[in-house]
This record gives structure tokens, sequence and C-alpha cells, in this order.
């Protein structure tokens, strides 16, 4: 039996619509598309109550970090993930007004607090910048040290981030990073995760000190080879145990 015209054009017109749809949004930004899913979880932004500030200040831990990462007067240097500005207030002090820190967050509540102690303590030699959860948009060739202190565990485009950011970073320029060994969803990073997917957009590991002033770790890191077009990043793929398979 020859089925009505009508009928056809309706069945085309349906079967055309199923083809371009698009597929179901998994929440990832378009722009973290080009670059491989992290295989962990990530843990909730701005639900890590680390320590008060008196309580970081009674063990140094501010002046410990930054006297690990050389921190002198003059340098430029990025707090990613800056939270209420305790690092961005001790890093300003240790610049000093010939060097510049950026504070940045992603959350627009917590730039505007961070606006309001810059403000409030005078710190001239900050800027304050909203970031975005796969892209730090820094301008390039701009910082000696870029900061990621107990916040690494909330990045959820951790190979865009880190890609992105790499440009950003002087000749002799270091990432640094200050966690807690556990499971990035209980607002930590093992050691061995943390290796392996700086080191999948082609960063080298220049120094790892456990120190019980962090009541976690320091880790390092500089720019070496070539940075790795987005489709040949090799992701890190995460055992049971936590520990990351290190390619």
């Amino acid at each position: 039996m020859t089925r009505p015209r009508h009928l056809v054009s309706v069945a085309l017109t349906l079967l055309l619509c199923a083809c371009q749809q698009r597929p179901a949004d998994d929440g990832r930004p378009e722009t973290a598309r080009d670059f491989p899913v992290a295989d962990r979880p990530v843990s909730e932004a701005g639900k890590n109550s680390f320590a008060s500030e008196a309580q970081r200040d009674s063990v140094n831990e501010a002046n410990v970090v930054m006297d690990l990462a050389r921190i002198e007067p003059g340098m430029s240097v990025a707090d990613i993930g800056a939270g209420e500005g305790y690092y961005t207030a001790h890093l300003a002090a240790r610049v000093g007004p010939k060097g510049r820190v950026l504070a940045e967050e992603i959350d627009a509540a917590l730039t505007e607090q961070l606006g309001t102690r810059v403000m409030r303590e005078g710190l001239e030699n900050v800027s304050i910048k909203l970031g975005k959860e796969d892209d730090p948009s820094l301008p390039p060739d701009s910082f000696d040290r870029i900061f990621l202190v107990h916040m690494y565990h909330e990045v959820t485009e951790p190979y865009a981030f880190l890609w992105r950011l790499r440009p950003a970073l002087r000749k002799g320029g270091k990432v640094i990073v200050v966690d807690i060994d556990r499971p990035t969803d209980a607002h930590g990073t093992p050691p061995a995760l943390l290796f392996c997917e700086f080191a999948s957009v082609g960063f080298r590991l220049t120094e790892f000190v456990r120190k019980p002033e962090l009541q976690g770790y320091y880790a390092q890191f500089e720019a070496a080879g070539v940075r790795p077009s987005p489709e040949n990043i090799t992701p890190c793929r995460v055992s049971h145990d936590a520990k990351a398979d290190l390619h």
C-alpha cells in the first residue's frame, strides 16, 4: 500500500530533526570539549573551610610556602582560586610596591569580597580578575609564579585549565600547588594524579615537599618541551585506590 505523501513528508521531517539534535548536555563548557574528560571527581567549590587565617598564620604557612617558592620583591605572581585573599595579601607584602599580584576567582561574590579586602588593606599592587572553570584567561608571558593553593581539587577541566595557564609563565616561571594527599572529592589531590595531569600538558615537576605547616604538600612545576595539541593529550586514568596510572 502506498503511503500518503503528507505522511512520508512528516516522517522525513521528524527523522531530519532527530539527526540534527545535539547530544544531551553533559555540563561541560563548549570551550573545553576539545580536551579529554578528567577521570576523577571534583570537590564542591566553596565548601572547604581549610583553616582560619589566624590558624594558618600561627604555623607560618604563607611564609613557608613563599620561601619554598622563592618569592622576591618585584616579582609578578598570580593567585588563582584566591578565595578570601589569604595568600593574595601575603604575596602583595612580599613582592612589594614594584611587584604585582593578580588575584582570581570564578565566583563573582568572592571577587567582590576580594575587592573589599584589597581596598580596606590598601593593597595597591593587587588587581582582581574573574576567571572561568576551564580557562584562567591570564595574559601570556606575564608571571614569575602562579599559585594554586588548596583549590586544584575543585578544577573541573584540568587539561583545558592547565593547557591555557601554561603560556602565562615567563621564562623560568613556576606553578605552585599546595594541597592535601587525599581523594579529589574530599578536598585534596593524590600526588600521583597531580603529577600525571601536569605532565599530560607539558609540565615537569621540579620540587615536592611535605610540610606539617601545610597539613599537606608543596609541589612546584615548570613548563617543559612543546605544549601538546588538545587532541594529543593523554588523560590520566584513576584506579580504585585513587592513585593515577602514570604514562
